[in-house]
């Protein structure tokens, strides 16, 4: 079985640029990149778990994972960039609320350099989407970024992977020190309506985000 509680990759700390002006006044400024991919392959290896099994399925089944770290580290009341590189196909997502843009200064993110609030929800391949523990007395906190689709004829290298994939990039401020979690809200897994597999496993479509 696939668990929410297994084991992360190592943590992945946004790294703190300066300072920047927000509608929270001045405050430090911290970025993290990350990247989407279909699928593994010798250029880009899977998850680096200690968890034979979710290896060997992921590989088996083509599972799509963020790179390189499902285990985010964010500084606390700061303004946190992240820029996502997308790299997969997709489809129609179930709900079209994730599909906007949520959370983020000014509710809008940045797709290829045109600044929305969300995208077609008939061309979603992901979501990142941050919200606390079910069982959590925290703040709430919420943060919903759709990615869309690459095409299915785009051109694609030697890995099978687009040359010409999409960038996302938003922005977002943290509050005080917590633990929070981030999954993908868009069904890329197997099992139930693809729920399963890498949409319930760590390291893949779901992970964690603490704010020190």
């Amino acid at each position: 079985l696939f668990s929410a509680g297994a084991q992360e990759p190592e943590p992945l700390t946004a790294k703190v640029i300066g300072t920047a002006k927000t509608p929270q006044g001045e405050l430090p400024h911290a970025e993290l990149d990350l990247s989407i991919y279909p699928n593994s392959s010798p250029a880009v290896p899977p998850p680096a778990v200690d968890d034979a099994l979710a290896q060997s399925q992921s590989v088996s089944q083509q599972w799509p994972y963020y790179t390189p770290s499902s285990n985010l580290v964010l500084p606390a009341n700061s303004l946190v960039t992240i820029k996502i590189t997308q790299y997969d196909s997709g489809g129609i997502i179930y709900n079209p609320f994730l599909a906007e843009v949520v959370g983020t200064v000014d509710g809008k993110a940045t797709f290829d350099g045109e600044e929305r609030t969300g995208i077609d929800p008939k061309n979603v391949a992901h979501t990142f989407t941050i919200h606390q523990y079910p069982e959590s007395d925290q703040p709430s906190w919420f943060v919903n970024v759709p990615v869309p689709a690459n095409s299915g004829n785009a051109p694609t290298d030697a890995n099978g992977y687009p040359k010409d994939p999409h960038v996302i990039e938003f922005s977002f401020i943290t509050g005080d020190a917590g633990e929070y979690i981030w999954n993908c809200e868009f069904p890329c897994g197997t099992g139930y309506v693809s729920f399963g597999g890498p949409m319930q496993q760590r390291g893949w479509m779901s992970g964690t985000v603490t704010v020190v």
